[in-house]
This record gives C-alpha cells, sequence and structure tokens, in this order.
C-alpha cells in the first residue's frame, strides 16, 4: 500500500472497530489505489476514497416474527447503501446466522464496485438479516419475510433502492417480500425487487447468471494464455445457486467437475458430478450433499472435507468469503491449478491471494468474476421498467457480452498501469475510477 494511502486505510480501521472482513475488502481496494492518486490528483484533494468507503446509509432494524408453535423470535435486519454515484442502490439480501453489520458493510463495499464494472446504471449496497432458513418451514419463513419487509419497504423503491437474493434468499423469499411490499404500499412495482420468478416478472437468466457469468470470464482468462475449458478438471466449492449453475455451464463448454460440496462435507465423483442429481438434492428436496454417495457408489463422501485438497486444473470458490486459506492455495498449486475463479464473495484470504500471485496463475476475484449476477438484475430492470419480455438466449447473449466486456477491462487496465496479468488490479482501478468520476461530476455528494 503507497504511503499516503496507509494512513486512509488507518483512519477507516479506526472508525470502523471489530469489522474484519470490511477491513479486509477496503485494504485489497486501496493497495490498488496508488498509481491512480498519481495520475488523478484532484481525487486526493477531494477525498474520494475517504467517502467511497464511508456508507451513504445505514439502516438497521428489529424484525419480530412468530414460529409455528406461537414463540415470537427476534431478529436484527440491516441495509447499508453504500455509494449512488452511478445509480440506484443495488444489492442483494442475505439471510444467514453470521450475518452482521460488518458482513454487510464488506457486501456493499465490493458491491459499489462490482457493480461499476459492469457498466449498467446501478450503486452499491447490501441486507439481509441473521435469520436462518434452514430448518424452518414455508410458513415461518413468509412471516419473517413479511416482518422484514414491514420496516425495510420505507428505504426502497425503483428510482431507490432495488434489493436482489444472496445466501438464503432465492424465489420463495423474494415472493414473500415483494407480496408485502406490494401489500403494505398498493403497488405493483416489479421494478423494486429482482431474482424474481418468471412468471411474475423476472429475468429467465438470472437464475443462472452468476455461475454462468463467472463461467464467462474465465473462458476469456482461458483464451488469453491460448487454452481453452475443454477436457479441463474442476471443482466448485458450495452446492447452492452460484455453484450448480457454474458447474452447469462449466460442463456445457466441455469441462468436467469433479467435486462440489456444502456446509458437512465434499462428494467427490471422478466420473462428473451428476448435476441433475445435485439440482434435485438441493433445488427441491433440500437435502445434504452427502446424499449424493446414496445413488452414485463410486463417488467418495469426505464428511468434514478440505475441497482444496483435490486435484483440479480450475477451482471456482462459490460457497462464502475467506474458504480458501493460504496453505489451501499452496495445495491447489501444488496440485496443477492454473486458474482460480471466485464466484463467492471474497472466497480467497490474502495470504491466499498472493500465493497464487506469487506462483503466476490465472487469479480472477470475486468483483470481477461474480458480476454476472447484478448484471443480469440491471437487464431485469430494464425489462420491468419497459414491460418487456425477453427471451432465455436474447439475455444469456447480453450477460456474455457483458463479462467479456468485463474482462477485456480489467486486463487492459491492469495493463495499462504497469500490471499485465493482474485483474485485482484491473478490476479495482476500473472501478473506482468510474465511481470517483461520477462523484466528482455530481459534487461529491
Amino acid at each position: 500500500m503507497s504511503k499516503n494511502i496507509e494512513p486512509i486505510y488507518r483512519q477507516i480501521k479506526d472508525r470502523n472497530p471489530g469489522e474484519t472482513e470490511f477491513h479486509q475488502a477496503v485494504r485489497e481496494v486501496l493497495e490498488s489505489l496508488g498509481p491512480v492518486l498519481v495520475r488523478h490528483p484532484e481525487f486526493a484533494e477531494l477525498k474520494i476514497i475517504e467517502r467511497v468507503s464511508e456508507p451513504e446509509r445505514q439502516i438497521i432494524f428489529r424484525v419480530p416474527w412468530q414460529d409455528d408453535r406461537g414463540e415470537i423470535r427476534i431478529n436484527r435486519g440491516f441495509r447499508v447503501e453504500f455509494n449512488s454515484a452511478l445509480g440506484v442502490y443495488k444489492g442483494g439480501l442475505r439471510f444467514h446466522p453470521s450475518v452482521n453489520l460488518g458482513i454487510i458493510k464488506f457486501l456493499g463495499f465490493e458491491q459499489v464496485f462490482k457493480n461499476a464494472l459492469t457498466c449498467q446504471p446501478i450503486g452499491g449496497a447490501k441486507g439481509g438479516s441473521d435469520f436462518d432458513p434452514k430448518g424452518k418451514s414455508d410458513n415461518e419463513i413468509m412471516r419473517f419475510c413479511q416482518s422484514f419487509m414491514t420496516e425495510l419497504y420505507r428505504h426502497l423503491g425503483e428510482h431507490t433502492d432495488v434489493p436482489a437474493g444472496d445466501i438464503g434468499v432465492g424465489g420463495r423469499e423474494l415472493g414473500y417480500l415483494f407480496g408485502q411490499y406490494k401489500r403494505i404500499t398498493n403497488r405493483y412495482e416489479s421494478t423494486v425487487l429482482t431474482g424474481k420468478g418468471v412468471h411474475w416478472g423476472g429475468s429467465r437468466v438470472r437464475t443462472e447468471a452468476t455461475g454462468y457469468g463467472a463461467v464467462y470470464f474465465v473462458r476469456e482468462m482461458l483464451k488469453i494464455r491460448r487454452q481453452s475449458l475443454e477436457g479441463k478438471i474442476c471443482v466448485v466449492s458450495g452446492s447452492g445457486n452460484v455453484a450448480i449453475y457454474t458447474m452447469e455451464k462449466l460442463g456445457k463448454l466441455g469441462a468436467r467437475v469433479i467435486a462440489c460440496s456444502d456446509s458437512n462435507g465434499v462428494i467427490v465423483d471422478e466420473k462428473g458430478i451428476d448435476l441433475d442429481l445435485v439440482k434435485r438434492l438441493k433445488e427441491v428436496e433440500r437435502r445434504r450433499i452427502a446424499d449424493y454417495a446414496n445413488y452414485h457408489k463410486d463417488a467418495k463422501y469426505l464428511a468434514g472435507g478440505n475441497i482444496w485438497k483435490i486435484p483440479c486444473q480450475i477451482a471456482m470458490p462459490s460457497a462464502t468469503q475467506n474458504e480458501i486459506s493460504g496453505d489451501d492455495a499452496r495445495q491447489l498449486v501444488n496440485n496443477g491449478c492454473i486458474v482460480v475463479g471466485e464466484g463467492a464473495n471474497m472466497p480467497t484470504t490474502r495470504e491466499g491471494v498472493k500465493v497464487f500471485f506469487d506462483a503466476g496463475i490465472a487469479y480472477g476475484p470475486s468483483k470481477a468474476v461474480n458480476a454476472g449476477g447484478v448484471a443480469t438484475s440491471a437487464l431485469e430492470m430494464q425489462q420491468n421498467a419497459s414491460r418487456d419480455s425477453w427471451s432465455f438466449e436474447f439475455t444469456e447473449r447480453k450477460l456474455d457480452e457483458i463479462m467479456t466486456n468485463i474482462h477485456a477491462r480489467t486486463h487492459e487496465t491492469a495493463e495499462e498501469y504497469g500490471a499485465p496479468g493482474n485483474y485485482v488490479v484491473g478490476a479495482n482501478v476500473t472501478a473506482f475510477i468510474r465511481v470517483a468520476n461520477a462523484m466528482v461530476a455530481l459534487g461529491c455528494i
């Protein structure tokens, strides 16, 4: 980190004690910005870094709800509206026990730059709750979502803030949330949420978008190295939405996925993961990945296993933050991994990223690689605003084009700023300059 940025980072860290994930996300961006301030001294004079690192608005609220036994439960809700220089606040809602203000701030900060890379007119935000949907009935989830939206609705709107889904928030939850919004406001504003069901205003590629987009970015990284996905052995952590559609697109482009996981363990199938079975277990029956081995006797289930110990050429972390440690990264490199594409948000620790850079492998950071989800959310907003409906093929082509352009811009910017092949520098600098220019144009508010 350059000497003129180090005091800024210390100040941000002191102002936000205990928020380790937020500190990590800020540091990762700031480490790339020294050369930017040399070329653009006006950004330093106007304190753009300090401004962009402080959320425009932070909302914390109580969420009371009643479980099926009649007992009252209390959770905490969050919405951090981080930056609106480029457009309305845009970013998902996460329902998971790990959610706290620091987690939401890290996700919102990342979202600002991710959204900027898409070149869509959207700012950055994130929200959620420490509510855990696992083990809850549909009625319990409905009652929680209705209580959550009863407070949040007053902060939303198609010209203000447009949430989407994230971990723990899928089509079911979004339906309950939108139903309560409609009930309270007496308005059918389909543009106020994205990730909706196709039959009530959703995009036909939104479910697949983050996973598909991640694979498109990896495809472009391989092209630069005069390689392709054909025949490559892959592992994909997780078995939720992002992981499932990452595996699907990898298979369609000729790669072979041999392992995936959930929070309990890892399934390894050297013949190639049976994606239809994973979809049934996870999306329909809501079962654990361990049950995969009951249907494929040659597959191995590793209870509590580490997916990064499995030899592969392409690793795509698609579960959660900081899932690849320095030791995991060294294991991947030693086992012949040549590409890492981050489908989850900040899934690699700082030590792990350094290992990848030192080894010279192609490393795609999350803010660039997993931007396909929010890019398609922006396309969904366009469809809703025009009362239009696009085909799957048309929307997927637009997603492919957006991800290809993100790769091209980040690759070119990395070279321009003296870091060829460094997608972290390329993504951070490209996104920061776009946000900073907008903030200056708007009077830095």
